[in-house]
């Protein structure tokens, strides 16, 4: 099974990179965040993505999240949702029952925090809230839960490049950075470090100036969270730093 979360700062600035990356990666599932188009707005060709359902939870803004389930694991359409915590549209749950088991994924696009900093810290305990309703069911072998998308938190400061380090830092505060700890406290695995856990250069944003990106002077912003039992089967979480020209890069979760 293959998990990609993807950043793509507008889907409809985006839309060619998306269908060429999702023909060449082909995953099960792709969780797609600050699409900044209402469900009309979307480019047609998207909803017509071959072998896919699809979910489209975008408004005006600039916020939106989309989700996108391949027919092979999912023959008749999912059910999508968003849990009582959403708001401008920034979280999309998809349930799946698979061979390999029952699988809640949602695709999360968290507040920056930098207009409204005290709704950002509401939205993350409420993923928190939710996180910690599946753990005794995953505990217990029944359904798994992952969270993927934009969390807008580097969660160490090794997740930050040094030049990039700056203590009162918005997505660097230690409120937020405990606030993800306690959401992993709920039986969480962070994929991307847990599979890399040497790795000082381990960015999936780069501030769009100054050859920043080509720099590889950036934070880790985007993660993959799985329940551990799945998290026990991922043999690979890469960020691909040379897609795309969104302001994030996608990340891809492999389970074997």
């Amino acid at each position: 099974m293959k998990l990609a979360t993807w950043n793509v700062n507008g889907i409809r600035a985006r839309q060619a990179q998306v269908q060429q990356w999702m023909e060449c990666e082909r995953p099960d599932v792709v969780c797609l965040q600050e699409i900044k188009a209402t469900s009309d707005q979307v480019p047609a060709a998207l909803f017509e993505t071959e072998g896919y359902w699809y979910y489209w939870h975008g408004g005006k803004g600039y916020s939106g999240v989309g989700l996108h389930v391949s027919k092979t694991i999912a023959p008749e359409r999912p059910a999508f949702a968003h849990p009582a915590f959403d708001y401008e549209n920034r979280i999309v749950a998809v349930d799946i029952r698979t061979a390999a088991g029952d699988f809640t994924i949602a695709s999360v696009y968290v507040p920056n925090g930098g207009k409204d900093f005290p709704g950002k810290m509401k939205f993350l305990e409420g993923m928190d809230a939710y996180a910690a309703s599946f753990q005794a069911l995953s505990r217990a072998g029944g359904r798994q839960l992952v969270l993927m998308g934009d969390m807008n938190v580097a969660r160490t400061d090794r997740d930050v490049h040094p030049k990039e380090r700056k203590p009162r830092a918005i997505g660097q505060l230690p409120e937020e950075r405990a606030m993800i700890e306690r959401i992993l406290s709920r039986g969480l695995v962070d994929l991307g470090r847990a599979l890399d856990p040497d790795n000082d250069g381990l960015f999936t944003w780069w501030a769009p100036w100054r050859n920043m990106r080509q720099r590889n002077i950036g934070w880790r912003l985007d993660y993959v969270l799985a329940s551990e039992a799945l998290a026990s089967r991922a043999t690979a979480c890469p960020v691909q730093k040379d897609i795309g020209t969104s302001d994030h890069a996608p990340v891809v979760a492999t389970f074997a």
